[in-house]
């Protein structure tokens, strides 16, 4: 059988993981992404580096199905993004910055939730439901209602959810943000032993640590345009012997991690969540 045009990605699109493209979005006035260019490799950890109202989020948004481009294009694994959000997000799992979890539900009800968000099957969910709760340390917990679990086990829980669908490319928004150091180690011991199936990861982090201890590369993203990329050992030896990622990130992005609010507040979270509902 012959697939249709729409089904056959160009060749030089099939051969990443994630490809952005001249990708901008705007809030009213406000550019909160400027013609981005981006290729993450398959297999690749890749980090997206950047203050807050970087733009960071909103690229993930686009990424991920939540928002559409208004300029450019977004094709993950040859899959154009816009053009078919469904099939994008059968291949993608998605951990977001905001909590996802539903804290009145319980574990199990949270990942069947998204089982449904992200087109699972029905035919198998239940199977894949278990799995993704038991890959997660969360079996004995799954009956408990989300609002008794620990940050830890919260951000694991979201794993959980964004693993439902066995997604070859997994987006993490913050996914250690709040959390203890014994509670972070713990989400990255997790998250190393999903690379052990060549799984691609995109992440964004404020912890410089993170990024240079689990990146192949980073992106430092600065006023919607992206300032440098890079492996991050090349980066910090761009900037001479004793450099650090933090050094790195003051250098591309300013002296401080910026108070301002994500691009688009708390509207733009609200907007999110919305399109969220209705596409499930």
């Amino acid at each position: 059988m012959t697939a249709s045009a729409a089904e056959v990605a160009p060749e030089e699109t099939r051969t990443y993981a994630v490809r952005c493209a001249d990708l901008s979005y705007r809030f009213g006035t406000h550019t909160a992404v400027d013609h981005v260019g981006l290729d993450i490799a398959p297999g690749e950890m890749f980090g997206l580096l950047g203050p807050n109202g970087a733009g960071k989020t909103t690229t993930i948004r686009m990424l991920t199905t939540l928002l559409k481009p208004m300029t450019g294009t977004v094709t993950v694994f040859g899959i154009d993004a816009a053009a078919h959000p469904m099939r994008v997000r059968r291949v993608i799992g998605y951990v977001p910055q905001m909590l996802s979890a539903d804290a009145n539900l319980t574990g199990l009800e949270n990942v069947e939730l998204f089982a449904r968000l992200f087109d699972v099957p029905r035919k198998g969910r239940k199977d894949l439901v278990e799995g993704a709760l038991t890959a997660m340390g969360l079996t004995e917990a799954a009956t408990r209602p989300a609002g008794t679990y620990s940050g830890g086990m919260i951000r694991r829980l979201e794993l959980a959810q964004a693993l439902v669908n066995a997604p070859r490319l997994l987006v993490l928004d913050e996914p250690t943000v709040g959390l203890d150091p014994i509670a972070r180690g713990d989400v990255w011991e997790y998250i190393a032993r999903l690379r052990e199936n060549e799984m691609t990861v995109l992440m964004t982090t404020h912890y410089m640590d993170e990024a240079d201890a689990y990146c192949d590369r980073v992106s430092l993203m600065h006023r919607g345009t992206i300032r440098a990329t890079g492996r991050p050992a090349d980066l910090r030896a761009g900037l001479g012997d004793g450099a650090t990622l933090d050094d790195v990130f003051r250098h591309y992005t300013g002296d401080t991690l910026d108070n301002a609010p994500e691009e688009g507040g708390i509207r733009d979270v609200r907007r999110a969540r919305r399109t969220a509902r209705r596409l499930g």
